[in-house]
């Protein structure tokens, strides 16, 4: 496991990040910028989640990653640079945002006007949140993450559990992060505009499906994939 306070104190030193970051940590930390984009577009599509009648909003899919990378952190890298790493998720979230909004004020061209009206329409449909999706966002976000990355670790206890012992984690942690996660982001979304009781129950039961059915598999998977990484050297070159 890597020491954060070794690490903060070699961001100090000119040239030393390069040989003091495990390549791991390095690809994760790009993939986990990405999700935190990636989210908030693909939620605008729900799909249903085979066989079942349940349907989930598709942005779920790389709010797992998220999840899976800041476990993964968690393990190989020591929490409290699982946690940071969920408080900086916020920057490019806010940066991303900010964009949008300056994209979708600045005017479109005239040929896009004319020739390609559809397009713009379905741009502007997807990019063009409400106020209160785009704060329920990134409140369940902050609340979901941080309560995962908390969960994994304690359950964690003093010495390595193994394969199962991480798969197990990883889906409880998961689970009952997601179903906050649910209650949160639907609450402060839509409560007051429709009854979201409905809407609510299976966005639960949606995501705490996915979290035992994916996550454990997951979680295996992105830390052999980052030990593997590791193996290969230290410092970003791949």
């Amino acid at each position: 496991m890597i020491d954060p306070v070794q690490t903060d104190s070699a961001i100090t030193r000119p040239g030393a990040l390069a040989t003091a970051m495990p390549r791991g940590l390095f690809v994760f930390l790009l993939l986990y910028g990405g999700m935190t984009v990636l989210a908030g577009v693909l939620a605008f599509k729900q799909v249903q989640l085979w066989p079942t009648n349940l349907a989930v909003e598709a942005g779920i899919f790389a709010f797992l990653f998220l999840v899976v990378i800041s476990s993964t952190i968690a393990q190989l890298y020591g929490e409290a640079l699982a946690r940071r790493l969920v408080l900086w998720g916020f920057l490019p979230l806010a940066i991303s945002a900010a964009l949008i909004l300056l994209v979708l004020q600045l005017p479109a061209s005239p040929e896009m006007v004319e020739f390609r009206a559809t397009d713009l329409a379905a741009f502007e449909t997807v990019l063009a949140q409400t106020p209160r999706i785009m704060m329920a966002g990134p409140a369940a976000y902050i609340v979901s993450l941080l309560l995962n990355v908390w969960i994994f670790s304690r359950l964690r206890g003093s010495g390595d559990d193994g394969t199962l012992g991480l798969m197990i984690r990883g889906a409880i942690a998961s689970a009952l992060s997601q179903a906050i996660d649910s209650v949160i982001f639907i609450t402060l979304a839509f409560y007051g505009e429709f009854d979201i009781t409905n809407l609510l129950i299976g966005q639960v039961i949606a995501k705490v499906t996915l979290s035992f059915v994916l996550v454990p598999f997951l979680i295996t998977i992105g830390v052999a994939f980052a030990r593997w990484l590791d193996r290969r050297g230290i410092g970003p070159a791949l």
